[in-house]
């Protein structure tokens, strides 16, 4: 029979959680970069714009229009920039174990998705606009400017391309938009592989 020291004992622990720490890093790691690879086949990912250059960008255009840039804060990897009734806004996105979500005040962060990818994220609060919208049009509500408390709706309808996306990737999102079951399309492999590696409809 051995036995071993509690000081041995502390320092297979201190090793455990060590090597817990490295993979949660390497974890974020890939995640990140792997956000990184989808946000480059967007379209409307601009890399490292400044809140100044996308406030220019969004002046002219609708409610609901929005680009996703870099944030210029430490804190914060990417900032969503849109236009609201009362002009453009800045909306940072927060990443914390290995999840993305939007930036809130404390009382609302913990209500707030999180999700696994920064696409998905702006994917599902871009459905949930358009489909808010649908509501308020069926309803014919006229929406006032501002509400009464003085908070702004955020509305993420039509994102703000970096150049013309090719006719591909527009056919890309028509097709997802229609169909999550790509693999049962009646169209070659190849083209299937290349509809699968852009499952968004955004």
């Amino acid at each position: 029979m051995t036995c071993q020291s509690s000081e041995s004992t502390e320092t297979i622990e201190s090793d455990r959680r060590a090597d817990n720490n490295t993979a949660a890093v390497e974890s974020d790691e890939s995640r990140i970069a792997a956000a990184m690879k989808e946000l480059r086949n967007t379209g409307w990912y601009w890399g490292s714009l400044t809140a100044n250059e996308a406030k220019e960008i969004l002046q002219d255009t609708s409610e609901g229009t929005f680009l996703l840039r870099d944030s210029s804060q430490r804190d914060y990897l990417f900032t969503i920039s849109a236009m609201t009734s009362a002009g453009p806004t800045n909306l940072r996105i927060e990443f914390k174990h290995g999840k993305f979500k939007l930036d809130s005040v404390v009382l609302v962060k913990p209500k707030l998705k999180q999700f696994k990818s920064v696409v998905h994220l702006v994917e599902y609060y871009v459905q949930l606009s358009r489909s808010s919208d649908k509501a308020a049009s069926a309803s014919n509500s006229r929406v006032s400017p501002v509400p009464p408390n003085g908070t702004v709706q955020l509305l993420l309808t039509k994102p703000v391309y970096t150049s013309t996306p090719s006719l591909q990737h527009l056919c890309r999102i028509t097709i997802n938009q229609r169909t999550r079951q790509v693999q049962d399309l009646p169209l070659p492999n190849r083209l299937k592989d290349y509809l699968t590696e852009y499952v968004y409809n955004v």
